[in-house]
């Protein structure tokens, strides 16, 4: 039988009133909830962010809240059931002229480009004129509107008019760019990457044509954003995961053992696949700062002419707050 002392249950007191006082102080730290696509790349991120503890590191708990699809994460950022998502900053503009506040920081920089089979003839995106072109999504695809716009620049060319198209979902588009023989495939950075795995070859990106255009290829396009009113309520919010953000970028360029640790969230089919994805993603990392406004606005003007209201709406100036201040 234990006999307690005077002091020693002092001691234990204070102990048991410390322990409520962390456990109080860890439910009252700040929630940050993140929807994503299920089986979104930007999981990799954010696995790191809470594997590493990057998230307490900066006084909140990150929250992830896998969804089905773009949209769904979307209305769920709307609907106030996250504070969260992630998308490109020139949807956000067009949603901001039609009344809906967002503010953004950066993520990524990663974007497409054009394969085409190991052994095409191709050598530049003139060679492909009188050929088929598989592209992910649809005619105002952002990575389609700025390669047209290149072909034109460096060659004169009209890729729209001189190239026939075939327009579908990603996963469609990758797989039948594989086995249906297009003289060139243009879809999102992480299918083209297991594309290059498989032995086709990129052609161009679309970071080489802005560059050709004039514009900052390392501007990032894809960032987290929130709404205003969320941030109004949590100044600290964007602050603090844009910190971890960044935080958990320098972990997966310097650290192997961070990359075994998500590559079942990478879901690559080989080694190759794998090691491609980790190169392209590594090389989508935005320098560390705020988001260049005079280069976004030549940026939001180029998409402007090429796609028209259909695909920036009213957004014909960066607007006013959009990008969050961020160190």
């Amino acid at each position: 039988m234990y006999v307690f002392t005077r002091t020693a249950y002092v001691v234990l007191s204070l102990l048991i009133v410390s322990c409520i006082a962390v456990a109080a102080n860890a439910d009252d730290r700040l929630i940050i909830r993140v929807a994503v696509l299920k089986i979104g790349t930007v999981n990799w991120e954010l696995e790191t962010i809470k594997a590493n503890g990057l998230d307490e590191k900066h006084g909140f708990r990150l929250e992830v809240k896998p969804y089905a699809d773009n949209n769904a994460t979307r209305l769920a950022v709307e609907g106030d059931q996250a504070d969260i998502a992630v998308s490109d900053w020139i949807w956000l503009a067009r949603q901001m002229v039609a009344g809906k506040d967002h503010r953004f920081i950066p993520y990524s920089k990663a974007v497409g480009g054009v394969v085409v089979p190991q052994d095409s003839p191709a050598k530049t995106l003139a060679d492909l004129a009188g050929g088929k072109i598989g592209i992910a999504g649809g005619p105002l695809d952002k990575s389609w509107l700025i390669l047209q716009a290149y072909a034109q620049a460096e060659y004169g060319m009209d890729l729209k008019a001189q190239t026939e198209q075939v327009f579908g979902a990603p996963p469609l588009i990758f797989k039948s760019g594989l086995n249906e023989g297009y003289s060139g495939t243009v879809n999102y950075w992480h299918f083209l990457s297991k594309m290059k795995a498989a032995g086709m070859r990129e052609l161009v990106s679309v970071q080489e044509a802005v560059t050709t255009l004039g514009l900052d290829e390392n501007l990032p396009l894809l960032g987290y954003y929130a709404k205003s009113s969320t941030v109004q309520k949590h100044p600290e919010m964007l602050t603090a995961f844009y910190a971890a953000s960044r935080d958990a970028k320098q972990v997966l360029q310097s650290s192997d053992e961070a990359w075994q640790a998500i590559k079942p969230l990478v879901n690559a089919e080989n080694n190759a696949q794998f090691e491609q994805l980790r190169a392209d993603w590594l090389a989508g990392i935005p320098a560390p700062g705020p988001v260049n406004e005079r280069e976004a606005q030549k940026l939001l003007e180029l998409m402007a002419e090429l796609g028209g209201t259909a695909l920036v709406g009213g957004a014909t100036q960066v607007p006013t707050g959009l990008f969050a201040t961020v160190e």
